[in-house]
């Protein structure tokens, strides 16, 4: 499952649930809505959009600091509006991993970057999703973009049970990002 997890519960989560090759995605607010859902579903990995740790000292985590060497654009996870989101994130990641849930930290616009993919139309990406094999079912409607990250994010939690993927970090915490190639080359 990738989440998509927005910073505070008044605003939208995106939902990405991989499953025989189709995604069913939806939006959750609150942290009830969305441990009902993973509970609900009970999948194998969550991949969530969110710093799941900050830094010991300084800004950046040692992760964000090789993120941006590569050429990946990460905000500092003490940065004011991301400090909201970490810390949601690592109350979340504890509750969950209490629970028994595998849990990766992954940066879906870094992800379609690696993969050669748009990294902000929409629609491409969408499409690019179905090419790859990702079937959305059912299509009631349009994707949101955090949907998108949220599928995103399952796609590099697809990518990492494959081992095609590189852990960017050390203990402080680390980064799953796929190896970089073209989107092209895969077939879900």
């Amino acid at each position: 499952m990738g989440i998509d997890l927005a910073a505070i519960p008044t605003n939208p989560t995106g939902l990405a649930l991989l499953k025989s090759k189709k995604v069913k995605t939806s939006l959750v607010l609150t942290n009830r809505e969305l441990i009902r859902s993973i509970t609900k579903y009970k999948p194998t990995l969550l991949a969530i959009d969110a710093p799941l740790s900050l830094p010991k000292k300084g800004s950046y985590r040692k992760a964000d600091i090789e993120m941006i060497k590569r050429g990946y654009r990460v905000f500092a996870p003490d940065f004011p509006s991301m400090k909201v989101l970490t810390l949601r994130a690592i109350r979340l990641a504890d509750t969950l991993t209490k629970k028994g849930f595998n849990i990766i930290e992954v940066h879906p616009t870094s992800t379609r970057k690696a993969l050669e993919m748009p990294l902000k139309k929409w629609k491409e990406i969408e499409e690019i999703f179905n090419k790859i094999g990702l079937k959305r079912e059912p299509k009631e409607h349009k994707l949101t973009p955090h949907e998108i990250d949220a599928t995103t994010a399952v796609l590099t939690a697809y990518l990492y049970v494959k081992n095609q993927t590189e852990l960017i970090g050390d203990e402080e915490g680390y980064i799953i990002v796929p190896t970089r190639r073209n989107w092209r080359t895969i077939k879900a």
